[in-house]
């Protein structure tokens, strides 16, 4: 596997988590803990996973700046939110993001990552 993946996710644990999983794949990772530090390291990646709660800049917010820039990079929603708002689970498909719920096998978050980066469609 190759690529950069950008994890952004206001849970060290996740983030470190899911940095070392994907990095022992071969994959380049780089990690932040708000959309608003991860704005700074977006350029470059060829894939983001990304909470949608955060602090500072939620990721929803994140989403629509960086769709600004770049329509193309793939994105997916990882979020434990099971609540989360019809209106903002639509507003992240409108913006061409998968989403999926917390928690994540870490196989399956391998198969994401593989699937971004190569920017296949979900199975």
């Amino acid at each position: 596997m190759s690529g950069t993946v950008l994890i952004v996710d206001d849970d060290p644990e996740v983030a470190r988590t899911f940095a070392t999983w994907l990095q022992l794949q071969g994959y380049e990772v780089r990690t932040a803990s708000d959309g608003e530090a991860a704005l700074r390291q977006v350029r470059g990646a060829d894939a983001i996973i990304l909470d949608a709660r955060m602090p500072i800049l939620d990721g929803l917010g994140f989403l629509r700046r960086v769709r600004a820039e770049d329509e193309h990079v793939p994105v997916a929603i990882v979020t434990g939110d099971y609540m989360i708002d019809d209106s903002i689970l639509n507003e992240f498909r409108r913006l061409n993001a998968q989403i999926l719920f917390k928690p994540l096998w870490l196989d399956d978050l391998v198969a994401l990552a593989a699937r971004l980066v190569n920017h296949a469609t979900p199975a």
